[in-house]
């Protein structure tokens, strides 16, 4: 298939910190792929560079076949860019913010385009609604029709949905949905376990490297976590005493089940021997959740 994005060996260093160091990466057309990582792993330094906001230190590669760092104007017009943060005039309606948009890409039927990409983004009740009195939901709703107007033929999400409630990131990931569907591209930076089972292909950074990629049950079943479930009562007593216990990397309850995870197999037996007057403990495959408290941990673990 072809790349969106096929970008080598790419480095970028703030003075003595490694932001990123060595990526290779690459999205084929029409994928939904999701960038995970622990906060300074170098997601957002990377999105920077293949959109040609930050011009890397070493390697290189394309976008849309476009090289990052000689066609950089010509990449930005063809991709939408999503930040973290809301980037829109908060005393401009929807549609005030939209038109500008629209005439900053100089699209030629603007009225009709701004109207369209309203009705497409569920925003026409809003559109005479002031920006700064959209919530957290509807403003996400907002920055993703201003990326899109233009008619891109890449996304790149940064964390497009921190702090919104899980209704309308629920609703934001299936506009997403649709327009992959349609050939768009998208690579979308998360925190998220729920977000990343939503996409095709997953690639986790850490301290700038890529640690692991593949599809999220992919990713999940070659970690080679060991994982166990239990059933029972005073079950947060229970992980909190699990928690101190060697070879036991995480103790979660999730509703009135105790999952333990780890990669030390023998470890965990005798942790779960040590409780089986109380508790029936099954071995269970690992989730996407459990690896990611594993691979966090260790990034953790080499930051300090």
């Amino acid at each position: 298939m072809t790349a969106a994005i096929d970008v080598r060996d790419l480095h970028k260093r703030y003075g003595e910190r490694r932001v990123v160091d060595g990526l290779t990466l690459s999205v084929a057309e029409g994928e939904i792929c999701g960038f995970l990582g622990a906060n300074g792993s170098g997601k957002t330094t990377t999105i920077r560079m293949l959109c040609g906001l930050v011009k890397p230190d070493g390697g290189g590669g394309t976008c849309l076949g476009l090289d990052i760092i000689r066609d950089a104007p010509r990449i930005r017009l063809q991709i939408g860019y999503m930040t973290q943060r809301f980037s829109f005039y908060e005393d401009l309606t929807v549609a005030e913010n939209l038109d500008f948009v629209a005439a900053v890409y100089e699209i030629a039927d603007r009225r009709e385009a701004v109207k369209a990409i309203v009705v497409r983004m569920g925003l026409a009740d809003r559109a005479d609604q002031l920006a700064g009195h959209l919530s957290g939901g509807w403003k996400q709703r907002l920055a993703l029709a201003a990326c899109v107007l233009h008619r891109p033929k890449l996304l790149l999400l940064d964390e497009p949905t921190a702090g919104v409630d899980a209704k309308a990131r629920r609703e934001f990931w299936d506009l997403i949905h649709d327009m992959a569907a349609d050939g768009l591209t998208v690579l979308v930076s998360t925190h998220y376990v729920d977000e990343a089972e939503r996409c095709g292909r997953i690639v986790y950074l850490s301290d700038g490297k890529l640690v692991v990629q593949g599809t999220p049950e992919d990713v999940a079943r070659g970690s080679k976590l060991v994982t166990f479930r239990a059933f029972g009562r005073d079950l947060d007593l229970v992980a909190r005493r699990l928690r101190k216990m060697p070879g036991v990397e995480s103790a979660a309850v999730f509703g009135s089940a105790l999952h333990i995870a780890g990669m030390d197999r023998a470890a965990l037996e005798q942790a779960t021997r040590s409780l089986r007057d109380v508790l029936v403990w099954q071995e269970v495959a690992p989730q996407l959740e459990d690896v990611f408290i594993h691979l966090l941990g260790r990034s953790a673990g080499t930051e300090s």
